[in-house]
C-alpha cells in the first residue's frame, strides 16, 4: 500500500488555502491536517507551494496529434496514448476523457479509429498513470453508427456521451479551399470522393433527430452523462435538455449560456479561450462568460496544458479568485462527470493532487503529482524528504 506524507504545503481545502499536511493510504487521503508527523513512506516537503486538487479534463482530443501528427502520418494508438498520458499528467490532469470523434467521415475520425482507441484505452488503463475514460463524441448525421454506440453503452464501455454537429461548418467549409482540402485529406478520400460521400449524408438529414433520441434513451438508461456541443440557441439546448443532456458544452452565444444557467446545466468552455484571450474561431470569450456566472467547467479541449494556466489566469485578471477559479478545473467537472470521489481534497476522497509552485506570475510550475495515490511525476526530488518505498513507484519528470 502506497504511504506518502505531504507535509508543510498550503492546500485548498473547502473554498480556502490553508497551511496544512496530507497523509496519503492506499489510493485515498487518509488524514487532514496537523503538522506533519513525516511517518509516511514517502514525504514531501510541501513548503513554499500550493497543494491542489488534480485537474478533471472532461473533453480533451489533443491526443489525436500523437496519433497523426501530420495529415496522412499515423502513429500506433498505444503509442500516442502512452504519450498523451505523459503530457496529461505533467499538466496537473489526473482524470482524462478523451475525446474521441466518431464521424461519417473516414480516416482520423472514422468507425474503424473510435473502435481502436475504444479498445486500445480499455487495454492499456492499468498501465496509464491518469484516471482515463472514453468520451464519445457523435456525429449525429452518423446514422449508420447508431446500433454499435447504443451496444457500447449497454455494456459500460462509454464514459460521456456528445451530440455534436458540424455538418453547416463542412459545407460551409467546402467553399473555402484551404480549409476544403484539410478535411479532404484528413479522410484520405479524392476531392470526388468527399463531395459524393457529404451529398449521401446530407440526404438522411430527416433521420437525425429520431436518431438523436434513441441515443439519449440508451445513455439514460446506462447512466452515461450526454453533452450536446455548440448548442446556437436557447430552442436547441432545451430540446436536448428534456431528453436528458445536462451538460451545454460550447454554447455559441451569451443567450444559450444564460437559459441553460437558468436551467442549472453545467456549462462547458475551453480553457485554450481563457489562456490566449478569446475563441480562435471568434465566439463567445470564455473569461466573459465565466465574470457572468455562465460557465462552470473549463476543459483542455485541444491543448493540455490549458486549465492549468487558464485557472492561475483568471486569478491574476482579478475574473475570480484562485480557489474559485479551480473548481471550474476540478470540482466541478468532476461533479459534472458524476465522479463524487475526486476534485476536493478530504479525507477518504480519492488521493488526486498536484503540488504547484506559483511564484512566477501567470506561470505554475507542476512540482509534483499524485494520482490514485501514487506520485506519478516528480520535477523536483530535492523535495522528497525521505523514502522507503519500491522505486517503480516514483517516476520522475
Amino acid at each position: 500500500m502506497t504511504d506518502i506524507s505531504i507535509e508543510g504545503g498550503k492546500a485548498l481545502v473547502g473554498d480556502q488555502f490553508a497551511e496544512t499536511s496530507l497523509r496519503i493510504a492506499g489510493r485515498d487521503i487518509a488524514k487532514l491536517g496537523g503538522d506533519g508527523d513525516g511517518r509516511g513512506a514517502i514525504g514531501i516537503d510541501a513548503r513554499d507551494l500550493l497543494v491542489l486538487p488534480g485537474i478533471v479534463d472532461l473533453h480533451g482530443d489533443a491526443f489525436e496529434r500523437q496519433m497523426m501528427p501530420r495529415a496522412g502520418v499515423d502513429f500506433p494508438i498505444d503509442v500516442a496514448l502512452a504519450d498523451s498520458d505523459r503530457q496529461a499528467i505533467s499538466n496537473g490532469i489526473t482524470t482524462v476523457f478523451h475525446a474521441t470523434t466518431w464521424s461519417w467521415e473516414p480516416g482520423l475520425r472514422s468507425a474503424d479509429n473510435a473502435r481502436r482507441l475504444l479498445e486500445a484505452i480499455e487495454q492499456m488503463r492499468p498501465q496509464l498513470a491518469a484516471d482515463t475514460r472514453f468520451h464519445l463524441r457523435h456525429e449525429t448525421y452518423n446514422i449508420d453508427a447508431e446500433a454499435k454506440i447504443i451496444g457500447w453503452l449497454a455494456e459500460g464501455r462509454v464514459d460521456l456521451l456528445a451530440f455534436n454537429d458540424h455538418m453547416d461548418g463542412t459545407v460551409g467549409d467546402m467553399a473555402r479551399p484551404k480549409k476544403r482540402n484539410r478535411m479532404v485529406e484528413r479522410t484520405g478520400l479524392s476531392s470526388e470522393e468527399f463531395d459524393r460521400l457529404v451529398e449521401h449524408v446530407l440526404s438522411r438529414a430527416h433521420d437525425v433527430p429520431a436518431s438523436i433520441a434513441r441515443l439519449a434513451e440508451a445513455a439514460r438508461a446506462a447512466n452515461v452523462r450526454m453533452l450536446s456541443h455548440d448548442d446556437n440557441s436557447p430552442g436547441m439546448r432545451k430540446v436536448f435538455r428534456d431528453q436528458g443532456v445536462g451538460i451545454a458544452e460550447f454554447p455559441v452565444n451569451e443567450e444559450t449560456a444564460r437559459e441553460a444557467a437558468q436551467a442549472g446545466d453545467h456549462i462547458v468552455y475551453g480553457a485554450p479561450n481563457v489562456v490566449r484571450g478569446g475563441s480562435h474561431t471568434g465566439w463567445t470569450k470564455a473569461s466573459d462568460m465565466i465574470a457572468k456566472g455562465l460557465c462552470s467547467v473549463l476543459a483542455s479541449d485541444y491543448y493540455y496544458p490549458a486549465q492549468l494556466l487558464a485557472a492561475f489566469r483568471l486569478a491574476a485578471d482579478g475574473v475570480l479568485p484562485l480557489e474559485k477559479a479551480w473548481d471550474l478545473v476540478s470540482a466541478a467537472p468532476a461533479r459534472a462527470a458524476g465522479l463524487d470521489d475526486r476534485g476536493v481534497l478530504a479525507e477518504g476522497r480519492r488521493a488526486d493532487m498536484i503540488l504547484v509552485d506559483d511564484k512566477v506570475p501567470l506561470r505554475p510550475r507542476i512540482i509534483a503529482v499524485i494520482a490514485a495515490g501514487r506520485l506519478v511525476h516528480l520535477a523536483d526530488a530535492s523535495r522528497l524528504i525521505h523514502s522507503t518505498a519500491p522505486r517503480k513507484a516514483v517516476a520522475a519528470a
